[in-house]
């Protein structure tokens, strides 16, 4: 393949495992408790950790059974139940701005990477027949593209017409967004059927 050609492979890789990352940061950064410079970080961390996981995965053989790897899906979940407590408590007015706790960026991170199962499972077989330069531009385009979505979503909730709205969209439906992607995680995974297959006796 062409440099050109490799390039598109990127970009369709990274766009088609993290199209609704979008939502997740339009979420993050609808909320006033998270600053925008953890989100960035958070969101770096995340993907920082899936691609050198991805590349672990190709160039040592290394295999992580999937359903250790669903219990990630807690984290989304345990976030999304947590912002529920706090709409219903009406939280909101009380917590304020954001404050400048790596815990924040930590938490970002930990969504991305509990929604990166697709990631792993597409980069994996891609990065383990990749050449060094190939792998090379594959890592300099993620970056890019995570910049991009970054921007994209920040964007999106800053626009003078649509930022309002997207921001009390971005409120309710977060929650609701990451319980979701948290219960698809743990099933898809496979997690559940483990967890319940260990604990029943027998």
């Amino acid at each position: 393949m062409t440099p050109l050609a490799d390039l598109g492979v990127a970009i369709a890789l990274f766009a088609s495992t993290n199209i609704d990352d979008v939502f997740v940061l339009i979420g993050f950064f609808s909320d006033p408790r998270y600053r925008p410079r953890q989100i960035v970080v958070g969101q770096c961390l995340g993907i920082a950790a899936l691609v050198l996981a991805s590349l672990a995965g190709a160039l040592l053989s290394l295999v992580v059974p999937p359903a250790w790897l669903g219990l990630l899906g807690l984290v989304p979940v345990a976030l999304g139940s947590r912002r529920l407590l706090a709409l219903r408590a009406d939280a909101e007015d009380e917590v304020g701005t954001g404050t400048a706790s790596f815990g924040n960026a930590l938490a970002v991170a930990g969504v991305t990477i509990a929604n990166g199962g697709d990631n792993l499972g597409i980069y994996t077989p891609v990065f383990a027949t990749s050449s060094a330069p190939r792998l090379l531009l594959f890592v300099a385009a993620f970056a890019v593209m995570t910049a991009l979505w970054l921007g994209l979503a920040h964007w999106l909730v800053h626009h003078p017409a649509l930022g309002a709205p997207i921001r009390r969209i971005g409120r309710v439906a977060t929650p609701v967004v990451l319980i979701g992607i948290g219960a698809m995680v743990l099933v898809k995974a496979g997690t559940l059927s483990w967890v319940t297959g260990w604990a029943s006796p027998g």
